[in-house]
């Protein structure tokens, strides 16, 4: 496989300086563009197109401050990232937990050939070490940086209850699935990418089926909406266009921050809306439709669709490539291993895989602001252009979003437009 010129399954192939080298160029690309934006956040007045309208004015300021505190805390959070990653892989700390993974099953009295449970073994080893690592960045995040900015309803009890109901689930059901994972291709040999593809599919869909109703609710209080002009104006727009709603819910997003949200779920015949209290109370009926009739955009344009067909063959293609990788003893042995576990492997391998990565993520946030365009359109045809404008407008305002934003840092980050870019191409919308 050849990758920036470099031929990536040759003898020889220096992996460990290949990874290091492009982990520290991507660094310094994306502070660059970071850099970008903090000088772009610290502009006086906001965008020519936003300048008229009065609560923008009034709240410009607060949005800067925001957005000027993310912006410390992202560069903080990037070198602490960047750093963390090259001790990782210079002083050869996956192998280190690996062998102490194998050392603790031998302590139970199994053999080193015990490679699955092994490999979840070390899997919660390095889960509680990411845990750990990253709690005093989350705290500060949100009880400095979210509280300071009037957004964090969360207490320490609630936050740290979260960390640990999260840290469970992922391995009451990541546990498991990983297992089966390994075990599958154990079975199927040479060809295991596509059999490890289908049960992945499988998975992801059963995941999409049980998350909101069995999960979500570990974390929020998920209620059907009330009976009152809200519900039957969302019921009425939903068969206006033939959207199969089933059940119409609020959640109490207030319960940990004052950011709002809207979503729909389900497959086929089985539709359900979920309003976040925080969007109900901070916009007015007109503008929920609104928003909800973008959200109802994407599933009439089949972009949920398109998406989930991308990402699978997407997918399909990581997996294939990562067959390629699995019997490469140089892969594992530059990294510091002398043996090849299979999970090792695909770890190993998505490190020199990220270049691939980056790209298509970036492709992916082209095609979702297209999608985002797409759906505002399609809200605007439904007879809801002036109360979406409205509505894009009070949200951003509410959630204090950027409104300077520097147009390389947003084309490679971002996979929703910016605000001015949203309300011009509505204009154009006839």
């Amino acid at each position: 496989m050849s990758l920036l010129g470099f031929d990536l399954t040759a003898p020889g192939t220096p992996y460990k300086e290949f990874v290091l080298i492009f982990s520290w160029v991507v660094y310094t690309f994306e502070q660059y563009l970071s850099i970008r934006q903090y000088y772009k956040l610290k502009e006086p007045n906001p965008p020519k197109s936003l300048q008229d309208i009065e609560e923008v004015r009034e709240n410009f300021k607060k949005t800067q401050a925001y957005g000027l505190d993310k912006a410390k805390y992202g560069f903080v959070s990037a070198l602490f990232g960047q750093i963390q990653s090259t001790i990782i892989i210079v002083w050869d700390i996956l192998p280190f937990l690996w062998d102490l993974s194998g050392k603790w099953l031998e302590q139970v009295g199994y053999g080193t050939d015990y490679e699955i449970i092994q490999s979840l073994i070390f899997t919660v080893n390095m889960t509680l070490m990411s845990y750990l690592l990253s709690l005093p960045l989350s705290l500060y995040y949100t009880f400095v940086i979210e509280e300071r900015h009037g957004f964090n309803k969360m207490t320490l009890g609630l936050f740290f209850m979260d960390l640990l109901k999260g840290f469970l689930i992922a391995g009451v059901i990541g546990l498991p699935i990983l297992a089966l994972v390994l075990q599958i291709i154990r079975w199927t040999g040479d060809n295991f990418y596509f059999y490890v593809w289908i049960f992945m599919i499988i998975f992801n869909l059963v995941l999409l089926t049980i998350y909101p109703t069995l999960i979500q609710p570990l974390f929020n209080k998920v209620e059907p909406l009330e009976k009152g002009d809200l519900r039957e104006r969302i019921e009425e727009l939903a068969s206006r266009i033939g959207f199969p709603l089933k059940k119409l819910y609020v959640i109490d997003g207030s319960k940990r921050s004052n950011h709002s949200n809207a979503y729909f779920y389900g497959f086929f015949k089985n539709k359900r809306i979920v309003l976040y209290d925080t969007l109900i109370d901070q916009a007015d009926t007109g503008e929920i439709l609104a928003i909800v009739g973008h959200e109802l955009g994407h599933w009439y344009l089949n972009h949920t669709v398109k998406v989930l067909v991308v990402s699978q063959i997407h997918n399909l293609f990581l997996f294939y490539v990562f067959s390629q990788f699995i019997h490469n003893s140089e892969l594992y042995s530059s990294f510091g291993f002398t043996s090849r576990p299979t999970l090792i492997g695909f770890l190993l391998f998505q490190f020199i895989y990220s270049p691939i990565e980056n790209i298509f993520s970036f492709l992916m946030n082209i095609k979702s602001r297209q999608h985002e365009f797409e759906a505002d359109a399609y809200s605007k045809k439904l007879g809801y252009g002036a109360q979406l404008r409205s509505g894009l407008i009070k949200i951003q305002l509410k959630n204090l979003s950027n409104l300077n934003n520097d147009k390389w840092f947003s084309a490679y980050h971002f996979s929703h437009p910016p605000l001015p870019e949203r309300l011009s191409a509505l204009e154009k919308i006839d």
